[in-house]
């Protein structure tokens, strides 16, 4: 693949982010206007990306079986992502957990636009959060505010002290410090995600 491929595939596959997370079903009012936001910092941010760095992440050992499920939930998303998949910047930042042996290979993101991303913004983050079938992510927090929009899976999701299953589709608002868990069952867990306001300051386990 060249560099120029690459980077049609990288804005070819932002852009079916882009729609999938605008898509007013599955949002209440809160969420909607965090779209709104977050679309209008997009249409501001660079278009010009770095040569993406794979990092080889365990976790991507999940990615066949998530693109297939894909290919029913958000067939845009999935054509977009299946030739790039392995290409992106997969990660994971937190500290190890004692009680979470191993988490550290079972679940990550992949920041597209962002402080760290190939296209590099200071305003929004925007990417993927990919965690394999029966992992917790525990309980964690940030400055930033940050939306996710499922795209495959049916975790249950825990916002401050109330917990439902969700779906493929369900846009969920976590505000500014809002403690929040996930839970994946037997399917992997894919979901957009994007962070506003304070994008720089990291999470952190509660």
């Amino acid at each position: 693949m060249t560099a120029s491929d690459e980077a049609g595939q990288l804005r070819s596959l932002i852009a079916a982010l882009q729609r999938s997370f605008a898509d007013p079903g599955g949002a209440d009012d809160a969420a909607r206007a965090e779209i709104r936001r977050v679309e209008a910092l997009l249409a501001s941010a660079p278009t010009e990306a770095a040569v993406l760095q794979p990092t080889h992440h365990p976790l991507t050992r999940h990615l066949p079986a998530v693109l297939d499920l894909a290919e029913a939930t958000a067939p845009e998303v999935a054509a977009a992502l299946r030739p790039i998949a392995q290409q992106l910047p997969w990660r994971y930042g937190y500290t190890p957990r004692d009680d979470a042996p191993g988490l550290e290979g079972a679940m990550g993101w992949a920041e597209l636009i962002g402080p760290l991303a190939p296209i590099v913004s200071r305003e929004v983050c925007f990417g993927l959060t990919l965690i394999g079938p029966r992992t917790y992510y525990p309980p964690h927090r940030h400055p930033a505010v940050e939306l996710y929009r499922i795209v495959v899976g049916h975790p249950h999701w825990t916002v401050a002290t109330d917990t439902a299953l969700r779906r493929p589709g369900d846009a969920i608002l976590h505000a500014s410090d809002v403690v929040h868990a996930m839970r994946a069952d037997n399917e992997p867990l894919l979901a957009i995600y994007s962070w506003t306001g304070d994008v720089d300051t990291p999470s952190r386990w509660v």
